[in-house]
């Protein structure tokens, strides 16, 4: 049984996305992004170990109105295990808007068999990793800097290509 590194799961939270969302935060990152606001994710012994349904179904008691967003950490370090998360998800909460934030690129993940798995269950990838040199806490939603990109996955996936996800959130003001 596949078994997911897992440091918290926030419930209810308006910050990794749009509306309302559960987070769920993964141990295990080697980029290692100077500045980066989440170093205590950088470790992959931390954390918890869980299976994906144990994940799904404390997100669905916490949260059971709330999209979902994969962050950490990087979620793709443990691909297989947020693929087959992110497949509970879509089949047994029809309609749920996933993101997913990772400092992998699309085309590295496009590139990737078992990376690439997750991207049709997912909505919106926040790709690219954060550089402080390009932070911007005035224009940017839902990004650390400007070379993350927020990708239309289905749309990216049709196209062959990185295809940018817009929304009306891209109107609202930055947060202060």
């Amino acid at each position: 049984m596949t078994k997911l590194r897992i440091l918290r799961i926030v419930p209810d939270t308006i910050v990794d996305g749009p509306g309302l969302r559960a987070s769920i935060y993964c141990s295990g990152c080697a980029h290692r992004c100077s500045e980066c606001h989440n170093p205590q994710t950088w470790d992959f012994a931390a954390g918890t170990l869980m299976s994906p349904r144990e994940i799904f179904d404390a997100v669905v008691a916490e949260s059971p109105d709330a999209d979902v967003t994969f962050t950490g950490g990087d979620p793709l370090y443990q691909a297989e295990g947020f693929t087959e998360l992110a497949r509970l998800f879509k089949t047994e909460t029809p309609g749920k808007n996933i993101w997913c934030y990772t400092g992998f690129l699309f085309e590295e993940i496009l590139a990737d068999e078992k990376m690439r798995r997750l991207l049709p269950w997912i909505d919106v990838l926040v790709d690219g990793p954060f550089r402080i040199a390009l932070r911007d806490v005035k224009t940017l939603k839902f990004r650390g800097s400007s070379n993350q990109r927020l990708i239309d996955v289905p749309a990216s996936l049709r196209a062959g290509k990185a295809v940018a996800w817009h929304s009306a959130y891209e109107a609202l003001p930055a947060a202060k």
